[in-house]
């Protein structure tokens, strides 16, 4: 490689997160227990920086470096701004609730920053190995921050089961690649399209080697049966970091999914379509089912998780234009998932924590406006008009008629009516249940502010939904 041909403008916002990173690094180093904050606002300037950077270098047709390994385009673009602002409010939420959990360290900023690293990668492969890169860089920093809490057992174990069922996913995505290598001579996403096109690779090799690679996608997106990791994270770690799994990464994942799926194998569509749907129904199946019996608010989430991910599976057999609305449900998903968790983490304190669905009892006559906020949350989750959540189960649910997919639009839109029988009886609880709590609730002005700026976004999204989807639209124009 010529060296000075090298093009790094593309790949700036990574390298400015990687520097200001080390910064951040630095001085945590240096900081004392009581000058935290500083290393809180120097995470949120290095988040609102990248997002400049990455505003100023926008690409508007999809351009490649890195010999090809590094992609920038619409949907990488977009994927990153959301998981900017993400991990922005992320941060407000989680520091009152950190401060009270004694976890309120550089350890939590850093890592979630490497794990953005990875994201950032993961978006903008062209190459899979710069894909597994990215994916082991968040999964790395996920593990570690999972037992965050080092006084609690179930966090360790939580930890524990995320690393030992996430190394045996990462081991099947590299014996999925090296198949496709064997089956095509390249691992370069176009080089591999191109030669299962022209019909010059082992075809039977390389569905082989996609069977192993969609087991491994449907890992990090948390579908059946590959799910076992989601509702034990969600419980055992701590709401702030449970509150980042459950929300940026979904978008990274669905973008990773793309760019293997479509732009990698996309010629061999035929066959991880119907994996796909088999995964999608199942996760719907068991996701509404199994949040049904939940009393752990947290837990319930995780499920209810689980059966959202079935509804981007589903987007996801209607190809290309059904990426569209699956990265739609995904920015849906992770407005949604913010202001859910973000409630959780305000209404927790020292003495109690806040993850049975019996903590919200009576939340209405506590504060009404926190009750709306988490109204807002369940209706939208619910797929409830005109909440942003019920347009992105009506996008997906289009798609697949438009495909022909009858069957399975029917079998989403009864999910959908069984899974909004959990979600209300929360709003039921927080309404019509009698406050049981006298503990102060959260008073962090900003978090609150942000908190219903967020919440809002979800009826403002709702009544105008055609915003973010020609966002999705434009993403996916320059894209392909």
């Amino acid at each position: 490689m010529n060296w000075t041909d090298l093009n790094l403008i593309p790949a700036m916002p990574e390298i400015v997160l990687l520097s200001a990173l080390g910064i951040v690094l630095l001085v945590d180093l240096w900081t004392s227990d009581k000058n935290r904050n500083l290393t809180h606002i120097l995470s949120l300037l290095t988040l609102v920086v990248t997002a400049a950077t990455q505003w100023m270098v926008w690409m508007p047709q999809s351009v490649s470096t890195f010999s090809g390994m590094y992609i920038a385009d619409g949907m990488s673009q977009l994927s990153k701004m959301v998981m900017y602002a993400a991990m922005f409010a992320m941060f407000i939420y989680a520091k009152p609730y950190n401060q009270s959990r004694k976890i309120f360290n550089g350890e939590f900023y850093i890592l979630a920053l490497f794990a953005l690293t990875g994201m950032s990668v993961m978006v903008s492969a062209g190459h899979f190995l710069t894909a597994y890169i990215g994916l082991e860089l968040l999964s790395l920093s996920l593990y570690a921050m999972i037992a965050l809490r080092r006084d609690s057992g179930n966090a360790a174990e939580a930890a524990l089961k995320y690393f030992v069922l996430g190394a045996l996913a990462s081991g099947l995505l590299l014996y999925g690649i090296s198949m496709v290598y064997g089956a095509t001579g390249s691992l370069e996403f176009a080089s591999v399209l191109a030669s299962a096109h022209e019909g010059q690779s082992n075809i039977w090799l390389l569905r082989l080697g996609l069977v192993f690679i969609v087991v491994a996608v449907a890992f990090k997106l948390g579908a059946v049966p590959f799910h076992m990791w989601v509702p034990d994270v969600y419980q055992g770690a701590p709401t702030s970091v449970a509150t980042f799994v459950g929300t940026a990464p979904k978008v990274a994942a669905v973008v990773f999914a793309f760019r293997i799926l479509e732009t990698g194998l996309g010629t061999v569509s035929q066959d991880w379509a119907p994996m796909l749907a088999i995964l999608a129904v199942v996760s719907l199946l068991v996701g509404n089912l199994a949040a049904i019996m939940q009393t752990n608010i947290k837990r319930m989430l995780a499920y209810s998780t689980i059966s959202h991910m079935g509804f981007i599976l589903l987007a996801f057999m209607a190809g290309a234009v059904g990426f569209t609305a699956g990265l739609y449900y995904a920015i849906a998903y992770v407005v949604m998932g913010l202001v859910g968790f973000g409630v959780l983490m305000l209404l927790s304190n020292e003495a109690l924590e806040c993850e049975e669905v019996s903590d919200l009892a009576g939340l209405n006559q506590r504060n009404a406006w926190y009750a709306f906020l988490m109204l807002l949350t369940m209706f939208s989750m619910a797929g409830i008009p005109p909440l942003m959540g019920f347009y992105a189960k009506f996008a997906v649910i289009k798609t697949l008629l438009e495909q022909g997919y009858v069957w399975l639009s029917v079998f989403a839109v009864v999910m959908s009516l069984i899974g909004a029988f959990y979600y209300l009886r929360v709003v039921k609880v927080m309404y019509f249940d009698k406050n049981t709590h006298e503990e102060p609730l959260g008073s962090n002005f900003f978090a609150k502010a942000l908190l219903s700026v967020n919440a809002l976004l979800l009826l403002v999204w709702g009544v105008m939904p055609q915003s973010v989807m020609n966002w999705c639209v434009q993403a996916l124009k320059s894209t392909l």
